[in-house]
């Protein structure tokens, strides 16, 4: 069959928490993920991608808006998004394409701005206000807990209802069914406990979040048949709590665990900040070897689980012929440390909570010869939005957006690229580490400049640290204090500088106007055919 020269859908597949070297295409040496694998076969594998934020909410908004944490404002999780923000809906229903969600988001409603202007919060466009321009075709965010805090949530997600149809009922089947044990006399064992971790969920896995969340995303492609449409397929695992349904837990053990990189003894780092994040509780717990070896295959487990269902996914668009004329873009949010650097979570800005897989798939004919090559450029999660906008043909918006298409490099028709890489993380909402740092609210930011060679991350209030990556890939030698790498920290941190006088503050006209009202003023030069004129003598 002849490729399409033209892409008419947008695939748009997340997983949350994953990290990039737990796949076997980015050399992982136990879990095989072959229709992870088989993307990266057909597209290109970029090997050095970035998040713009290490925890969910953040890194989403700048998925969704193509644009920097600093400039899209959304700090941390339930961080309402700002009102004037464009999201990838924005871009793309104009243009006759449906947009929709199956998954998670993270998004919250900015129901301040939305009082303030009066709306009307049962309208329409307020839901596509907080849906972040998404259709919600089947949002599930997970991670509701039991408290009543999270009662909405729970009950108006459609995997609950789900769930309650199925026969699995109670207040929080989520928690009680898909995502806890069942111990010897019947009794729930939550998966908040990580100690449960090996166990196998109560919930049968055909029923399991994996699965719902796939069959969703078919449904909505048979759905939409021969009309145009841009799918964000966004998963909650393998985000804990770590518990996975048979026979996933059970598919890896100790034996495949791959040992925690973790600097010993004197190289250890004595960075407050480093020092501060070590001590919370995930951190503590992850540096004990006991819980990595019971958490870690589970983690692998539900890795493995999402793969299985790609291949589910991937058949079905082969099957109907979207695989032709689809855009498929496979990435994460963020990573996760599972004990690495004595770390637990993913709340700081080293390589395996802020390094995320990225594999693009381009069917077009013009991307045939990079199909199955690993590309090593420097690229961001900013990157989704433009990329959309250059394959469905869309005006840019290079006003707004601060990420880059990545349809040259695709191509390979790309000649300059970016030379750094930049991550955020707001620590003023953990209030632990703030507190025992002795920060005030508005002095907890932490910012990474990732060269070619380099990563330094700038801090609120002390040193910077540094990180040759050429001879120190696992972070484990801290330069910020060195007196031989001066000159490299200030080369960094003048790109600190560039990146923020970078930032896109003037959204609201574009290029295009802001040339055409220039050539019908003219200030500052005479012409004869100025629309107003200004210092004639």
């Amino acid at each position: 069959m002849p490729q399409p020269s033209s892409v008419r859908n947008v695939l748009y597949i997340m997983c949350d928490q994953l990290r990039r070297d737990y796949l076997s295409c980015y050399g992982h040496p136990h879990l095989h993920t072959p229709n992870i694998d088989r993307l990266a076969a057909a597209g290109v594998r970029f090997s050095r991608a970035y998040t713009q934020g290490t925890i969910c909410g953040p890194s989403r908004m700048s998925a969704y808006t193509g644009r920097y944490v600093s400039s899209h404002q959304v700090a941390w999780n339930a961080v309402p998004l700002p009102l004037e923000e464009l999201t990838i809906g924005d871009y793309l229903r104009p243009a006759g394409i449906r947009t929709a969600l199956v998954g998670k988001t993270h998004a919250t409603p900015n129901l301040d701005a939305q009082q303030h202007l009066k709306l009307d919060p049962a309208s329409a466009a307020v839901e596509q206000l907080n849906e972040v321009g998404f259709e919600p075709y089947a949002r599930h965010d997970g991670i509701f807990p039991d408290d009543p805090l999270f009662a909405d949530k729970r009950e108006t997600a459609p995997y609950t209802r789900y769930l309650r149809e199925q026969g699995f009922d109670g207040d929080n089947p989520w928690h009680s069914w898909a995502n806890a044990a069942e111990g010897d006399h019947g009794e729930v064992l939550s998966g908040w406990h990580m100690r449960n971790a090996h166990l196998p969920t109560r919930l049968p896995e055909p029923h399991s979040e994996t699965v719902y969340t796939t069959d969703r995303a078919i449904d909505f492609i048979r759905e939409q048949g021969e009309q145009p449409w841009c799918l964000h397929l966004s998963y909650i695992k393998p985000h804990w709590p770590y518990i996975a349904p048979a026979p996933y837990h059970a598919l890896y053990g100790a034996a495949q665990v791959v040992p925690a990189v973790r600097a010993e003894g004197g190289q250890l780092s004595d960075h407050p900040v480093y020092a501060a994040f070590r001590q919370h509780q995930e951190s503590v717990n992850f540096s004990r070897d006991d819980v990595r070896l019971n958490v870690i295959p589970t983690y692998m487990g539900l890795i493995k689980q999402v793969d299985d269902q790609l291949g589910r996914l991937f058949d079905e668009l082969q099957s109907s012929g979207r695989w032709d004329d689809t855009l498929i873009v496979f990435t994460s949010d963020h990573g996760d440390f599972l004990g690495d650097h004595w770390l637990g979570e993913k709340e700081f800005l080293l390589e395996p909570a802020v390094g995320v897989p990225l594999i693009v798939r381009d069917p077009r004919a013009l991307a045939d010869g990079t199909r199955g090559t690993v590309d090593e450029r420097l690229v961001e999660t900013i990157d989704a939005l433009p990329t959309f906008l250059d394959a469905l043909g869309l005006p840019p918006a290079e006003h707004r957006l601060e990420g880059r298409s990545l349809v040259p490099l695709l191509h390979g028709t790309a000649r300059d690229w970016r030379r750094y890489a930049i991550a955020e993380y707001d620590y003023a909402f953990q209030s632990p580490a703030r507190e025992r740092l002795g920060q005030p609210i508005d002095r907890c930011r932490m910012t990474m400049v990732r060269s070619e060679r380099w990563k330094y991350l700038a801090y609120d209030g002390f040193r910077a640290q540094l990180f040759d990556l050429q001879n120190d890939p696992q972070e484990l030698n801290d330069l910020g204090a060195d007196p031989a790498y001066a000159a490299v920290r200030e080369e960094h941190q003048g790109y600190l500088w560039e990146w923020l006088r970078g930032l896109k503050r003037r959204t609201t006209i574009s290029h295009a106007e802001i040339e055409r009202r220039g050539q019908w003023f003219r200030y500052g030069e005479p012409r004869e055919d100025s629309v107003v004129k200004i210092g004639v003598w």
